[in-house]
């Protein structure tokens, strides 16, 4: 969802400003301006941030004698700390009224480390992915990864991004996953700060020094079955494991019967329960696949669903595409 209740919006028409005080449903929100509530739809309102940069600062010149110029101090240049970081560059443009206007953001990926990295980075919009890239990035240099349009930042950007070294090391992990979250209202803070400062960029550290391996700490069986525990056999224990599924339908009313009196939270809380319990039946009884019913709605399940999959080392990979017996409400995932 774009908007969220207690956001400052300006209405387009009549440049007022007011804020948000409820959400009607994915098209319309219920607004207050100047004490007047009233009903509108999405693309007839947006948030005041644009309306900050695009307002030209009048700033008073003064008269400068040639008598009274001061000797220009030489500036040493602040050094950026080691790490990898994202690094974005406004560009301007002029609209109509020839103001300045922040048109995209130039993303770099900027390495400050000796090491040489591959990488993978994927751009998500509203948990949707809309970019992905696989390269390699030299030791103490930038690498342009492509250009974000400004009026995106409004659609709850995600940076993920995977690196491995590119000569493997047995004391360094075999990999290591970062991922920074923007606001647009962080964004719009970023930039205002560029401007009064005259600087051409802002960043964002992903990481300091890669990873060292973790290495996993082997237990001796024989101790522990000397030290009174029991100990079985692995390859049994799928013997008694409940049941697992191959399509878990998430729906609230096929989980429970006592629905109704719940809040939205406990509703969520139950459904991300069983989506647990049933991925990791799967896992143990080795399943190939297991599509997950979680229906269309706002999405919010699905998201979710989608964010703890992408963590999570068994699966090779998930979709969530039209399905003849489910449409877009369910996911499929696919185990290594």
């Amino acid at each position: 969802m774009k908007y969220e209740i207690g956001d400052k919006i300006i209405v387009l028409h009549s440049d007022e400003e007011g804020k948000v005080i409820d959400i009607i449903n994915d098209k319309m929100v219920m607004i207050e301006v100047r004490g007047v509530k009233f009903p509108a739809y999405m693309d007839q309102i947006d948030f005041p941030y644009y309306k900050m940069f695009t307002q030209k600062k009048i700033v008073e010149k003064k008269k400068i004698h040639v008598d009274n110029v001061q000797k220009e101090k030489a500036v040493k240049k602040q050094k950026i700390s080691d790490g990898v970081w994202l690094n974005f560059i406004p560009v301007f443009d002029k609209d109509v009224f020839d103001d300045d206007i922040v048109e995209k953001l130039k993303v770099y990926l900027v390495n400050h480390n000796e090491e040489v990295y591959q990488f993978h980075y994927n751009l998500f919009f509203a948990g949707e992915s809309h970019f992905d890239l696989k390269n390699t990035i030299r030791g103490l240099s930038d690498f342009y990864l492509h250009d974000i349009k400004f009026d995106d930042l409004s659609e709850s950007p995600r940076f993920d991004v995977e690196f491995s070294l590119e000569t493997e090391h047995k004391k360094k992990a075999p990999y290591f996953e970062t991922s920074l979250k923007l606001k647009g209202k962080q964004v719009f803070k970023k930039i205002e700060e560029l401007q009064l400062k005259n600087e051409p960029s802002f960043s964002y550290i992903l990481f300091t020094d890669y990873p060292d391996r973790v290495e996993e700490e082997k237990v001796d069986l024989s101790k522990l079955g000397h030290a009174g525990f029991r100990v079985y056999d692995a390859g049994k224990a799928r013997e008694h494991l409940a049941p697992a599924r191959t399509v878990v339908d998430l729906h609230i009313d096929k989980l429970t019967h006592d629905w109704r009196n719940m809040s939205s939270f406990d509703i969520m809380t139950l459904q991300l329960s069983a989506f647990e319990k049933f991925y990791e039946l799967a896992v143990s009884h080795q399943q190939p696949e297991l599509t997950v019913i979680h229906g269309v709605g706002e999405g919010a399940l699905r998201d979710e669903i989608h964010e703890r999959l992408r963590h999570k080392d068994e699966v090779k990979s998930f979709v969530n595409q039209y399905h003849a017996s489910y449409g877009y409400g369910a996911t499929e995932i696919y185990f290594k």
